[in-house]
């Protein structure tokens, strides 16, 4: 059994291309949180000019709405959300410098293109795993549209985020490979 690899954002094209699917990664230090209704929100300052709530270049976005923290917690679960939902939106985030996607289940072909394209990584965090992954997250802070409730875009300070590589930027793709080895 291979060491998970250790990754810190922001990310670089380097970093980016160590990582192939099939790879479990820790992240340690910053991810940002946001889901449809935030990207939906993103994507309307662009078409503004305005400037997004946060830098894109380099960074990850973990697709959670986590429940509010009980009392001496940091953050309440915190699973990972249908990544799909992103699909619509996340081409012209990753465009724009957004190295990773943290979500679940997989992607559109036109993500994927895109994926491969930017030197990006897609990567699942364990659905069922939520208030284990809550336990890697040090500080949670809501940075934008704190009206949106559980999904408000947050910045997380994490420490050893599991994840697994689903998607890498040479084409990968994880659960085609799995079918493929089913098949076999």
């Amino acid at each position: 059994m291979t060491e998970p690899k250790k990754i810190t954002p922001p990310l670089t094209d380097a970093d980016v291309k160590n990582l192939k699917i099939g790879d479990k990664v820790l992240i340690t230090g910053t991810l940002f949180t946001a889901r449809d209704a935030a990207h939906k929100r993103l994507i309307d300052l662009l078409d503004k000019g305005e400037e997004l709530p946060f830098e894109l270049k380099g960074q990850l976005i973990y697709y959670v709405g986590p429940t509010p923290p009980k009392p001496g917690q940091v953050i309440g679960s915190a699973g990972p959300t249908t990544s799909g939902r992103m699909d619509a939106y996340t081409p012209r985030l990753l465009d724009l410098g957004l190295k990773g996607l943290i979500g679940k289940g997989q992607r559109s072909a036109e993500v994927k293109d895109s994926i491969k394209k930017n030197k990006a990584v897609y990567m699942a965090a364990v659905g069922g795993a939520a208030a284990l992954i809550a336990q890697s997250i040090k500080k949670a802070e809501i940075i934008a549209y704190e009206d949106l409730g559980p999904e408000a875009i947050r910045k997380l300070t994490v420490e050893d985020f599991p994840a697994i590589v689903v998607n890498d930027c040479h084409g990968g793709d994880l659960f085609e490979e799995g079918v493929r080895k089913y098949k076999a």
